[in-house]
């Protein structure tokens, strides 16, 4: 029993220290936002994982909120979401600004993703300079451009206070329960490099289960992941 206690004062002393260490940061950690993907691009206006985001950014009452990726061939354009004919539901457009990054040591581009590397380096950190990003068509070498690119874009969208910040989550193989799928270790290294490694893991881990009580579409996507990713990796999904 004594130990019980002990444990739960210091998750208590873990938890309470993360969240004043993230409190007013430069980011609002959110977590994954989907499992997998329903169309392909879904971060594209109308997209219900789209609209899903900017709902997200419309409840915390922000203008802007950033998802992150593995880089692939996707230019990783910002957008607005909620300026169209699809988002009767959003009370105004919210800004979505996409940031992947580029693995230089070849795991990262969305065609050859190693998903044990990426848990790895989730888990025990990343070398410094072993990403470049990638965001709004532009590459940049070191986290310091990207997080300039990225400020400057939220701040040019009307943006004040943190950023809520999402992984996209979608995995194309393998079980999305398991499978943090697009983006998960640029997440936890944004994470890190803002607030440290004990806040990176706690809201990491937060992350990993928001979208089990956060995404309306959570059960669809788990329960037909496999027929989605089969209609995905075969381009069906393509629009």
């Amino acid at each position: 029993m004594k130990l019980i206690s002990v444990l739960l004062v210091i998750i208590l002393l873990i938890g309470a220290y993360s969240f004043l260490i993230v409190f007013n940061g430069p980011f609002e950690p959110l977590g994954r936002l989907g499992f997998v993907k329903f169309a392909n691009p879904d971060m594209y206006p109308g997209n219900p994982h789209s609209q899903l985001l900017a709902k997200y950014g419309e409840d915390k009452g922000s203008k802007c909120v950033l998802v992150v990726h593995f880089a692939g061939s996707s230019n990783y354009r910002s957008y607005h979401e909620g300026d169209s004919d699809y988002n009767s539901r959003l009370d105004g457009s919210i800004y979505i600004i996409q940031l992947g990054f580029i693995d230089t040591q070849g795991t990262g581009a969305a065609e050859q993703v190693n998903y044990l590397d990426s848990l790895k380096v989730a888990l025990f950190g990343i070398p410094d300079g072993r990403y470049k990003f990638k965001s709004d068509g532009e590459i940049f070498n070191t986290y310091e451009e990207a997080m300039e690119h990225v400020h400057e874009k939220a701040a040019a969208h009307g943006q004040e206070g943190p950023i809520p910040i999402v992984w996209h989550g979608t995995s194309r193989s393998e079980n999305p329960v398991f499978n943090q799928g697009c983006g998960f270790p640029l997440y936890f290294y944004i994470m890190s490099k803002e607030y440290g490694t004990i806040p990176a893991y706690v809201y990491t881990f937060t992350g990993m289960v928001y979208p089990y009580f956060k995404n309306p579409y959570r059960s669809y996507e788990m329960l037909f992941s496999p027929q989605l990713q089969d209609l995905y990796t075969s381009g069906e999904l393509d629009f």
